[in-house]
């Protein structure tokens, strides 16, 4: 293999790797060997004819693309690590040549980690967070508690209303026909929860038990299915099961039964306390990020935009395993919102440059401020994780590997880097 490397504009490089010749047609063969039982030649039994055969019979670009992805596979890998480039994102990769017999040779374009110069980091002036305990705080914890101590309580004799919890049958018609995805039975559905597109629920309201209405509504221009989007449907509603949310009387009854203790004084006082020590780590946290943010401000450096777009695709996927964990499907969320995947995309690309920003500039104050991680540190860390998962310490080394164990002490260092920005900054 060969290997030509290109800089180009905005922290991008163009790797040109040729493959020699008879590697390429050893790709040939595996590829065709991977394939053989998918041609038939007269006179030989399915899977049995020679390749030679096999390229006379089809032409040898039947097996090109099965050869150049065996290539690829066989080769990236080794001219990024001869390329010493710190590639950030999937390559782009163009075939510029492939032919039986001849080098393959193909381009790869890539991000490169930009590198980032730091503005004033040390002594950073910002506005001291507060961790002061309001009594509009004590009350809104006191409703917390109200709401996750109420009782739903079954309603036969009213008709729907704002804030019900409701179980609903509904069919959806766009022209008069049933679109895909657009029926659902023994749907719960709380009124005001904007869970449903337009004003699906708001039209709910006045509705009683098992009559079926009709909601008019429009889905969005942006609506990730094409042919729904921007255009008026009818949806046919039963509602099912209403019932309300009861919350308790804020009592000393209501005290003792949620806490352990006899009055609802001293359960105020109980409250403020906890809430005055998560003021206060909500205040460390608060003055942490706008120091992090004042430095990151302060600091320049030149994403690539491939770059932006894999922190994106990464959100994206966890939020979608976010939205499985909770029984509902990216689609099915896509579905009742109108929301398309590009939508969602572009609302988390702020944040993402925020990330990888903070992040740069994180791993430049490591190396500006030569901060370096003890191994007993990195031992510490994977025992507490031990203990936390209930797991012995070598199976978490085990299941890390030796890049997640190098991957944890990169996040320590950059850790000490926030602590050691807050530690010189002035809070006033």
């Amino acid at each position: 293999m060969s290997l030509q490397v290109e800089k180009l504009e905005k922290n991008m490089a163009k790797l040109t790797v040729e493959v020699p010749a008879e590697q390429f047609e050893k790709a040939l063969t595996t590829a065709f060997n991977k394939n053989k039982s998918r041609f038939n030649i007269p006179g030989f039994r399915k899977g049995k004819a020679p390749q030679a055969m096999v390229e006379k019979m089809y032409g040898v670009e039947v097996l090109y693309e099965d050869a150049i992805n065996e290539a690829l596979d066989a080769t990236y890998g080794d001219a990024v690590t001869e390329s010493e480039l710190d590639v950030v994102s999937r390559p782009e990769i163009d075939v510029v040549q492939v032919e039986k017999g001849k080098e393959l040779i193909y381009t790869a374009t890539v991000a490169v980690k930009p590198e980032v110069t730091l503005g004033e980091y040390k002594g950073i002036e910002v506005e001291k967070a507060s961790a002061e305990v309001s009594d509009e705080d004590i009350e809104a914890e006191l409703k917390k508690v109200q709401e996750q101590n109420s009782r739903l309580i079954t309603v036969e004799d009213r008709a729907v209303e704002d804030g019900d919890q409701t179980v609903v049958d509904f069919e959806g018609f766009v022209d008069g026909t049933p679109f895909e995805g657009g029926k659902g039975e023994d749907y719960p559905l709380t009124i005001g929860s904007h869970s449903f597109i337009d004003t699906f629920e708001e039209q709910l309201i006045g509705k009683n038990i098992g009559e079926e209405c009709e909601v008019n509504v429009t889905f969005p221009e942006e609506y990730h299915a094409k042919e729904l989007a921007g255009k008026p449907a009818v949806f046919k509603v039963t509602v099912k099961e209403i019932k309300r949310k009861e919350l308790p009387e804020l009592n000393d009854e209501f005290a003792g039964e949620v806490s352990e203790f006899e009055t609802l004084e001293e359960y105020k006082n109980d409250v403020k306390a906890k809430l005055s020590l998560t003021k206060q780590k909500e205040a460390a946290t608060e003055n942490e990020n706008h120091v992090v943010d004042k430095v990151v401000e302060n600091a320049t450096m030149d994403i690539p935009e491939p770059m932006i777009d894999s922190q994106v695709n990464n959100m994206v996927n966890d939020y979608a395993r976010r939205m499985q964990s909770q029984g509902l499907s990216l689609e099915q969320y896509m579905q009742f919102t109108g929301m398309t995947i590009d939508t969602l995309k572009e609302q988390m690309k702020p944040q993402a440059v925020k990330r990888i920003q903070t992040r740069l500039v994180l791993e430049a104050i490591v190396k500006a401020e030569n901060i370096t991680v003890s191994d007993e540190a990195v031992e510490k860390e994977i025992a507490d994780m031990a203990e936390s998962y209930k797991m012995e310490v070598a199976q978490i080394k085990e299941y890390m590997g030796e890049n997640g164990i190098e991957q944890m002490k990169e996040d320590l260092a950059v850790q000490e880097a926030v602590d050691f920005l807050v530690a010189e900054a002035k809070l006033v």
